[in-house]
């Protein structure tokens, strides 16, 4: 077996080929090397899938929380949009067109128009909207958006009713009905 000194110079690589002991360390390392880089890529992409699955519910809860406080702030300009013709008219409006054709066609963030029922224009109290007691939420009017789900029912503590976004103590309260408590 040649030695290291029998080798020329430039052969290096030769004597390494040469020497089977070697041959072999080196396969040996190279499948090795090659086993950590297929661990770590299936690590790095589990880590990758992780961090997405995250982010996505992070910003689907971002977006509902946006549409939520889109959909109380539209029924605050509405509420007062309603109070401005209140006090002009010496009376509320029958329905939100007679206010404005604008809030009338007025979409929530779900894409559902916004309801409005004056209590003064329906007889009985059948319905009105009305919190777990089964009391009416309002005395003068209700205002509401159906919610994500786009259902709705009078008791706010029925399963259409929970994410309706309410008027509620006569302007006092602007929310999500299941946050509701009177």
């Amino acid at each position: 077996m040649p030695s290291a000194q029998d080798v020329p110079a430039g052969d290096a690589s030769t004597a390494v080929a040469a020497d089977p002991v070697a041959a072999a360390r080196r396969r040996e390392l190279q499948r090795l090397v090659r086993g950590i880089t297929v661990v770590e890529l299936m690590l790095t992409l589990m880590i990758v899938g992780i961090l997405a699955v995250v982010s996505t519910s992070t910003y689907n809860s971002y977006k509902q929380k946006t549409s939520v406080n889109q959909a109380i702030s539209d029924i605050a300009m509405i509420q007062a949009a309603v109070s401005l013709f209140a006090v002009d008219n010496q009376g509320l409006p029958a329905s939100l067109a007679q206010v404005s054709p604008q809030l009338a066609a007025m979409l929530d963030p779900w894409g559902n128009p916004y309801q409005y029922l004056n209590h003064t224009d329906v007889k009985g109290k059948g319905q009105f909207r009305k919190d777990k007691n089964i009391v009416p939420i309002n005395s003068d009017y209700d205002l509401w958006s159906n919610g994500p789900d786009g259902k709705s029912v009078p008791p706010l503590t029925g399963m259409p009713s929970r994410d309706d976004i309410v008027r509620a103590n006569n302007g006092r309260f602007i929310g999500i009905a299941a946050e509701y408590d009177p």
